[in-house]
């Protein structure tokens, strides 16, 4: 198992990390941990008994191996019945860690291919699942809460798509239920999601784990198994780094070790954690983005983790960079360790991490879950909780239940007017400016940034290839500023960087993108549509970073995303030139 962690640190930043090794070692960090000694984050009763029915993580391994031969049964089955797709339908972890996985794995011929749908912008859903044959698909909701509105909005959708797929093919002998099944937590979690008792199969999650620390439960098993991945090497290779993660001695300790460097140096003022990954693995980057997150970011504190972005001269990262390099052994590997060696000669810390094999992709899950909960100690914070998550929920449940009561048109689903024109109110919008006029507006905010500010681009626009190389440029163009970057679509990112960027450091200065939407789409049985749903989410996000006094950037896109896009770009090029 590939366990090996390597710390490339300047002596300043080396003296940090050696007296925290030194005092987790001599407190038993470790052995706490593992006891469920909640002290190590709080002395408040109340947290103590939040962070107690938080950390079934801990289990997971080991618990699911038992499931492994129920679990394989199921992937069995489903092939079986004929499905030849399957599609996640869930937000943050639920939808993240399956994305990981496929995106590392690939489908085992013979199994089912995987699509995650995780945005609520109607272009998007259309593209993930309009091609797909309803009745050989397996539709997967996965809410820990089951409330949540994202996967309950898909799973209208995909209800009645199957409804009228059966309708048109005569299918009597069919129910919906036959061709969906559910990932939640037991009791009022399960009973809240739609026809429940009526599903293929459900699997109820042990509930003290939390969403963002369930990669190795049903949450990615389920996955796992209809796209044929070796359950038995998945999870070997978890319970391995587990048990590594209980030795005493915390330089010996790959989780530990991880966490005090990642604790220690945001405390420090490094605080922006940046991860290279060799292509192989570069989707684990967004998995860990939103673990570190949303369990590090509050109470004006927190790690910034800065995935994909694009590289830089060596000397021209500021003073508040730590560099993870996750490289994989022999020919799959070579990039992140290139790149690391330059940024250890231009004196920047990096911490290397190599993996033998693919499959230890579980074993880093674990370390990164131990890293981070120790990280949150070494913070001074409960590192799994999210108190402000909530507050742009509510303001986009406000903004949608006062569409509830406005008057619809009954041609919103074809021309995209279930938006309402106050969501972007205030917007700079790209089809009233060029480039220069636009950079005239922008140039004022970007000419003021320098470390220890980082520039986060929220994205609430259809996810595509195009749009991913557009948003890199744009982070090129901004690397002009030196600060660091960050990008994510909405809503996902409302489920993992979301908190931190309200409750972490005050140092984030925030770019929304929102779009169009000259095709809307239905939510069946809703009183709105995936447009307005979208839209609602981006202001009430927007409204919550405000109330924050978070400094937010609006800018309102046409249907020509790539077009526009580019003109952004160059905006910015030249308000930074």
């Amino acid at each position: 198992m590939g366990a090996r962690i390597e710390l490339r640190l300047p002596a300043a930043q080396q003296a940090v990390v050696d007296e925290l090794l030194a005092k987790a070692t001599t407190e038993g960090w470790a052995k706490r941990l593992f006891d469920r000694d909640t002290s190590l984050w709080t002395d408040d009763p109340d947290v103590a008994a939040d962070v107690a029915d938080r950390l079934g993580w801990l289990d997971a391994p080991a618990h699911f191996t038992l499931q492994i031969p129920a679990l394989e049964a199921f992937g069995d089955a489903a092939v079986d019945a004929g499905f030849d797709s399957a599609v996640v339908m869930g937000m943050g972890g639920s939808s993240l860690a399956p994305d990981v996985l496929h995106r590392t794995f690939g489908t085992v011929e013979g199994y089912l291919d995987l699509r995650v749908l995780d945005s609520t912008d109607p272009a998007a859903v259309a593209a993930t699942v309009d091609d797909l044959d309803p009745l050989e698909t397996l539709w997967i909701v996965a809410s820990k809460s089951g409330t949540t509105t994202e996967p309950q909005a898909f799973q209208s959708d995909r209800w009645a798509a199957v409804e009228a797929a059966l309708e048109q093919r005569d299918a009597d002998d069919q129910k919906p239920g036959e061709f969906f099944a559910a990932i939640s937590d037991p009791g009022k979690s399960i009973a809240a999601i739609p026809h429940h008792d009526d599903l293929r199969e459900t699997f109820l999650n042990p509930p003290d784990v939390g969403g963002r620390y369930s990669a190795l439960t049903y949450v990615g098993l389920v996955p796992a198994s209809l796209i044929g991945i070796d359950l038995d090497a998945l999870l070997g290779a978890g319970q391995a780094m587990l048990a590594l993660c209980r030795e005493a001695d915390a330089s010996r300790n790959p989780g530990l070790q991880l966490g005090l460097v990642m604790g220690g140096l945001a405390r420090a003022g490094r605080d922006k954690l940046t991860i290279l990954a060799d292509d192989a693995i570069s989707s684990f980057g967004a998995w860990a983005e939103q673990l570190i997150a949303e369990s590090t970011g509050k109470h004006g504190v927190g790690i910034v983790p800065v995935d994909l972005e694009p590289a830089r001269d060596p000397g021209a990262y500021g003073p508040d960079r730590v560099f993870v390099a996750l490289g994989l052994a022999g020919d799959g590997g070579g990039q992140a360790f290139a790149r690391a060696e330059a940024l250890e000669q231009a004196g920047q810390p990096v911490v290397r991490i190599e993996l033998e094999d693919p499959i230890d992709i579980a074993g880093e899950m674990v370390r990164w879950e131990v890293a981070t909960a120790f990280a949150g100690a070494v913070l001074g914070i409960n590192a799994f909780d999210q108190p402000n998550v909530e507050d742009a929920k509510n303001r986009t449940r406000a903004l949608l239940a006062a569409a509830d009561h406005a008057p619809r048109d009954s041609n919103a689903g074809a021309r995209g007017s279930g938006t309402a024109d106050d969501d972007h109110a205030g917007a700079i919008r790209i089809s009233a400016h060029d480039a220069d006029s636009l950079a005239q507006l922008l140039a004022p905010t970007l000419r003021a940034l320098q470390p220890p500010s980082y520039v986060a681009i929220q994205a609430f626009i259809a996810p595509s290839a195009t749009a991913d190389e557009r948003i890199a440029a744009i982070r090129e163009a901004l690397a002009a500023t030196g600060c660091a970057t960050t990008a994510g679509y909405g809503p996902r990112f409302l489920h993992s960087t979301g908190q931190l960027h309200k409750g972490g450091p005050p140092t984030g200065v925030f770019l929304q993108l929102t779009s169009d939407h000259p095709v809307d789409r239905e939510i069946p049985g809703w009183p709105y549509t995936f447009g307005r749903l979208i839209d609602a989410q981006a202001r009430g996000d927007r409204e919550a970073l405000q109330a924050a006094k978070r400094p937010v950037v609006h800018v309102h896109l046409g249907a020509n995303l790539a077009a526009d896009l580019a003109t952004l770009e160059q905006a910015i090029r030249r308000a930074l030139g």
